[in-house]
């Protein structure tokens, strides 16, 4: 017979083919069940997936000591009215996630946006091989597939944002490099650098663009495109600053001005293109001119923007930057 003051029980469990009486283990006395010693029954090996955490199970358990913890407001999303609320909010997020998604579409449309993004290793070396050695290609046209421009890996003459946006950070990590074997560098000197050079690119494309409204000049291009055109400048801006590691500032001069070079003839053979052949239904040809002049801009301003980035990164220039001090 069980000892006084115990729980009896009928649980019986299998081991090895024989039915054991479960061991019995002494409940602690703040559970209630009397003075005395009182037992209650393992039942671990009965529900091997729940486990005990705590005290042992008694009056008033719940289902935390199985690994289940309750927390505040459990009553709360268990009410239908919570229910019926959050799924009105999920809703009201998914239209507003759809409504912003239109209004971007209409500034920055992301399927045209993955075009200029379209190139391959193929790509970008023979981009990089005609913007330092433009004096060998003869057609500068941009190829079309059923009115639309075909993929940049498949037309080198295709505008592409990759190298510009991969030059952009190159230049900026260049330049942090230079300020080091300077001792001039410090975090915020690569932030100054980077606003910089995207202050005079917005100033550029600003001027550009409110040329083209004012002059009326017709043209093919997009934001997109003159963005791209107007960020070659740093592939050389680079290859300048580069060669005044080896050359020093002899070095760093002569490579400026024949990436100027190059950079002129690329522009001026690929926007021509685009510009000068829009506007020769003007009369007297005076489209065709103010093209022309705005070409002319463009060319002329850019080895003036790619030394005022870059001078003040070579020792032995004679000039230094007030923003580097």
């Amino acid at each position: 017979m069980d000892n006084p003051g115990s729980v009896p029980t009928k649980n019986f469990r299998h081991q090895g083919g024989r039915r054991s009486r479960q061991q019995k283990q002494p409940i602690p006395p703040q559970y209630g069940y009397g003075q005395g010693p009182q037992f209650y029954e393992d039942t671990t090996n009965i529900y091997p997936n729940l486990q005990f955490q705590g005290e042992p199970p008694g009056p008033g358990w719940n289902n935390q000591a199985f690994g289940q913890p309750s927390f505040p407001g459990q009553q709360i999303l268990g009410d239908p009215m919570a229910a019926m609320a959050m799924q009105y909010g999920q809703t009201l997020a998914g239209q507003g996630k759809v409504i912003v998604n239109e209004k971007l579409e209409k500034f920055v449309s992301m399927s045209k946006l993955k075009y200029y993004f379209a190139v391959d290793t193929a790509y970008v070396v023979k981009k990089l091989g005609l913007l330092f050695f433009p004096f060998t290609h003869s057609d500068w046209s941009v190829h079309y597939n059923q009115e639309e421009p075909v993929a940049p890996r498949y037309d080198i003459n295709a505008p592409d944002l990759y190298i510009p946006s991969m030059a952009f950070v190159t230049y900026i990590l260049t330049a942090g490099y230079l300020l080091g074997t300077q001792n001039k560098f410090s975090p915020e000197q690569l932030g100054i650098h980077a606003s910089s050079a995207l202050v005079w690119l917005v100033i550029e494309l600003s001027i550009t663009l409110f040329a083209l409204y004012v002059l009326n000049i017709g043209n093919s291009l997009k934001v997109l495109d003159l963005t791209a055109f107007c960020s070659y400048k740093y592939v050389c801006m680079i290859a300048a600053v580069l060669a005044s590691l080896v050359f020093s500032s002899p070095g760093y001069f002569a490579v400026l001005c024949y990436c100027s070079l190059s950079l002129d003839f690329f522009l001026l053979r690929t926007l021509r293109v685009s510009l000068l052949s829009q506007s020769t239904s003007d009369h007297y040809g005076r489209g065709s001119r103010r093209s022309l002049y705005l070409l002319l801009f463009l060319c002329a301003v850019q080895p003036f923007i790619m030394y005022w980035l870059t001078h003040h990164l070579i020792l032995g220039t004679g000039v230094q930057s007030n923003v580097m001090e």
